[in-house]
């Protein structure tokens, strides 16, 4: 799990993601209603680099929003989880069912139904990375499982070897 450290953190994952997911993610940041803590900081950032008013910022539409979001040279790690999350929940929920389908693990539109989930084996993680891969991107698969790992180390932690979680490796396998 010792390369499991250096693929889990939020910001890496936004930093490694092509234009159109970055500007997906930014837009279905600024819509959900969950991360006003986060979009307040993403705000204050944004008004400082642009030298606006935060009121003029908190003014601009989304898109305007979304863009200037996505050109920042780094965003922290609290803000990167909260686009990443809010770009699964918006953009993914068909991926993310299939992976629990493949666990068999009771979900609603891809959101698990349990509170607490138990730390699944690595096979069966395995297993379920390599069916998920099969009918998804493999970007999108990669950002998946690394935002399991960085979301819940103790549940997911044995995605950490999976080929999947490193799509430049798991393209070249097949």
């Amino acid at each position: 799990m010792s390369d499991a450290a250096a693929l889990s953190r939020p910001s890496q994952d936004w930093k490694r993601l092509s234009a159109d997911r970055r500007l997906a993610a930014a837009d279905a940041f600024w819509r959900d209603e969950n991360g006003r803590a986060e979009q307040a900081e993403a705000i204050t950032v944004i008004a400082h680099r642009i030298k606006f008013r935060t009121k003029s910022v908190i003014a601009l539409p989304i898109e305007k929003k979304a863009r200037h979001l996505v050109a920042l040279p780094a965003v922290s790690e609290a803000v990167a989880a909260r686009l990443i999350v809010a770009y699964h929940l918006v953009h993914q929920r068909p991926m993310m069912g299939r992976f629990l389908d493949a666990l068999g693990i009771k979900h609603e539109d891809g959101l698990i139904a349990d509170e607490k989930v138990e730390p699944v084996s690595k096979e069966r993680l395995a297993t379920a990375a390599s069916t998920l891969a099969a009918s998804s991107p493999a970007e999108d698969v990669a950002l998946y499982l690394s935002t399991l790992l960085w979301q819940d180390p103790e549940t997911w932690g044995g995605l950490a070897d999976v080929p999947e979680l490193r799509p430049n490796t798991a393209s070249s396998a097949s």
